[in-house]
């Protein structure tokens, strides 16, 4: 019986000890960590964005041509064959210039020849005809057009009808002069639309006459639908989205070396247009918002400003 006992006690023992080894081996694996009080706080590297009142444009595209104003076809008051031309393409012409002559001469019969008079004065910007082209009353001679007076005629589109009226603003541009803007509004606007396109003509008109602009040109114009002043505007990037809603962080008690707080902050928006868009409520200008880093951050979160970007 003592030999069992002491047998007994002998494996409690060893169990004993292998057990402490495991416990002491287990602690001081190299993969083991240690909770202590002081552990570090996560700072995240962010870019921010110092709002401040500015304009934006919301606006249409469409594409255009430019015309005269005042733009007439010339056609004869006899049939008969064109016997003179008295006038080029670019020459200036006064009303009732005589600008070509037709013979309505046939065999056997003589005619003096009927004079082809300028309806308005103007500039000849095309001939379509050539000495001895038979021709009747209905056959257009030569174009004559006011080229001091311009516009810009652009069909619009069904959809878009109800964000037209006159008076509105325009940007044009021209692929000759790349980078070059001409203002131009809108002082017509047809009051029907074309039963075959489903489209409205609307007429523009340049501010400031430029001779670099051209009848026949296609324009590419920007149209002014709505516009707000004094507004702030932030980039896209710095709105999230949380439960549906849009929100900016806000960058709060910023010290010297960069470091800040950030705030969740719910927003109003309006308009928005190219990537930037109108905040009406919860910013004013001044405040520092979160445009790029954001995406892991919450309310409160800690935060080093590398950047700051303003306004253009």
């Amino acid at each position: 019986m003592k030999k069992q006992t002491k047998a007994t006690r002998a494996v409690t023992t060893a169990a004993a000890i292998t057990a402490a080894v495991i416990f002491l081996v287990g602690c001081n694996k190299p993969g083991a960590s240690k909770k202590t009080s002081d552990d570090a706080e996560i700072i995240y590297a962010v870019s921010a964005y110092k709002t401040e009142p500015g304009n934006l444009d919301e606006y249409l595209e469409f594409g255009g041509d430019v015309d005269s104003v005042n733009a007439v076809n010339v056609m004869p008051d006899m049939a008969g064959k064109i016997s003179r031309i008295l006038v080029s393409v670019g020459d200036m012409v006064r009303k009732d210039q005589t600008i070509a002559y037709v013979d309505a001469s046939r065999p056997g019969m003589n005619y003096s020849e009927s004079p082809v008079r300028a309806p308005i004065a103007g500039r000849v910007t095309s001939i379509p005809v050539t000495v001895g082209a038979t021709v009747s009353q209905a056959v257009n001679i030569a174009r004559i057009a006011r080229t001091e007076d311009l516009e810009i005629k652009v069909n619009v589109a069904e959809r878009f009808i109800s964000r037209i009226k006159e008076k509105q603003t325009a940007v044009v541009t021209f692929d000759a002069y790349p980078g070059v803007e001409f203002k131009a509004t809108v002082f017509e606007v047809s009051p029907v639309l074309d039963t075959s396109t489903r489209t409205m003509a609307i007429k523009l008109r340049i501010n400031t006459p430029d001779k670099r602009i051209k009848a026949g040109m296609y324009a590419r114009v920007r149209l002014v639908t709505d516009s707000v002043n004094n507004a702030i505007v932030v980039p896209n990037a710095a709105i999230v989205t949380r439960d549906g809603k849009p929100y900016v962080f806000l960058v709060r008690d910023k010290k010297n070396d960069n470091k800040a707080n950030v705030q969740l902050q719910p927003i109003v928006l309006g308009i928005s247009v190219d990537n930037r868009t109108e905040v009406q409520k919860g910013l004013e200008a001044g405040d520092e918002i979160i445009v790029k880093g954001q995406s892991l951050l919450n309310d409160g979160a800690k935060v080093n400003v590398i950047s700051v970007s303003e306004a253009n």
